[in-house]
């Protein structure tokens, strides 16, 4: 029977170290996020309903949304044993150029409407993570102030074709001048798809004050106050304003671009240009054949096409037929970074996050977003070591499995 004794006073006091308080708010709230999920958390309570639900929301069902991030779960890793992993080297070359980690943002529209900081607050965590930052066609913040922000790193630019072709050659023009890097000509967005929460929510361009919306406010006011306090908001490609989102692309998006319109975008512009959105093998050869530099496959974050294919399930079978010839990179459904170290291993050439980033801009700004990054760039140095890979050249598909929980039938 083991004897007992009354706590000795000085033992005691060893264990009674107590941490100094954190009195600034936003920084204990964000120290406290281990995952983005706990990010997203956060970000749900300070964000009204509106504005939270168009971050977090996919079309129609949600279902492809959450099939692709099902997908990264749906993963079994194979570690080596036995090396050394002490140290790891995280960054890898991309479009002709580097990136500290295998990652970039991606472009995500109206961002400002999200947290006032918006594009501003992405492109400067970019630029201090040295990982590229992409103003979407749709940003609330100008080409030249995104620029401005992260003059010396990596700036690449996302296109769609409008209905007025002048507007979007304009742009091209004004990013090739600013001196982007990289162009995303995006190609699955003929018309809006069904994002069915903004309906239901009501949610505008700009918000409107109603009943609902300022019962929704009063228990987040600050987000009023910065919205109602920091300049209007401003689209470089949106004639006008004043309707849901989905009416607002519809009135500027042109459904019958076609490989003409990529010809005359590629005569146009002097840099590397990537086709995102792509999801299937046959367009993915073409594409190859044409000489571009890279395809982002992508189902646009589950927000056109419900049920479309999951992204990271084509990568293998992309990567195998077209990877020696154009760079393939994959998004859709990343939220850990174990999944970004899982595309790599499976022949990805780089990753992209938008929600993930999202949820980081919402629960705090800039610092907020450099939180998302620097949760996502922890996980991938754990996973790496944990696999016992130095740097990203050494994944590969032998690390991962994907294991199937939708085959086909007969």
């Amino acid at each position: 029977m083991v004897k007992r004794q009354f706590p000795n006073p000085v033992e005691l006091a060893k264990l009674m170290k107590f941490k100094a308080p954190e009195l600034n708010g936003k920084k204990r709230r964000l120290d406290s996020a281990l995952t983005i999920y706990d990010l997203k958390a956060i970000a749900k309570r300070r964000t009204p309903k509106a504005a939270f639900d168009y971050t977090d929301g996919s079309a129609e069902g949600e279902i492809s949304l959450s099939r692709a991030r099902q997908a990264f779960e749906d993963i079994e890793f194979h570690p080596s044993i036995l090396r050394d992993a002490s140290h790891v080297d995280t960054t890898t070359k991309v479009l002709g150029g580097t990136s500290a980690m295998p990652f970039g943002i991606a472009p995500t529209g109206f961002t400002r409407l999200m947290q006032t900081e918006g594009e501003i607050a992405g492109a400067g965590a970019a630029a201090a993570a040295g990982i590229p930052f992409t103003l979407s066609t749709l940003g609330t913040t100008s080409i030249e102030a995104v620029k401005a922000t992260n003059p010396d790193g990596r700036n690449w630019f996302q296109l769609y074709v409008m209905r007025q072709r002048e507007i979007s050659y304009g742009l091209v023009e004004r990013a090739a001048a600013a001196g982007y890097d990289t162009l995303m000509f995006t190609v699955d967005t003929p018309v809006a798809g069904a994002r069915l929460r903004d309906k239901r929510n009501g949610f505008s361009i700009p918000p409107q004050l109603t009943a609902g919306t300022i019962l929704n406010a009063l228990p987040r006011p600050w987000w009023w106050f910065d919205f109602l306090t920091t300049p209007p908001l401003e689209f470089a490609s949106l004639a006008t304003t004043g309707g849901t989102v989905g009416e607002l692309l519809d009135s500027a998006m042109d459904p019958s671009i076609n490989y003409d319109d990529l010809q005359i975008i590629r005569d146009m512009w002097p840099g590397k240009i990537v086709i995102k959105g792509v999801q299937n093998l046959e367009d993915s050869k073409r594409l190859a054949d044409l000489g571009v530099d890279g395809i982002l496959l992508s189902n646009h974050g589950g927000r056109q096409l419900d049920r479309a294919p999951i992204p990271f399930h084509l990568l293998p079978s992309v990567v195998r037929e077209v990877g020696n010839d154009v760079e393939v990179m994959v998004d859709t459904g990343i939220m850990h970074g174990a999944d970004i170290v899982a595309s790599m291993a499976l022949g990805a050439k780089f990753t992209l996050i938008g929600r993930a980033y999202l949820y980081g801009l919402m629960a705090g700004g800039r610092e907020g977003v450099d939180r998302a990054i620097e949760i996502l760039s922890d996980q991938i140095v754990r996973t790496m070591k944990l696999l016992e890979v130095t740097s990203i050249d050494e994944l590969e598909p032998k690390h991962v499995t994907q294991l199937q929980r939708l085959v086909p039938r007969g």
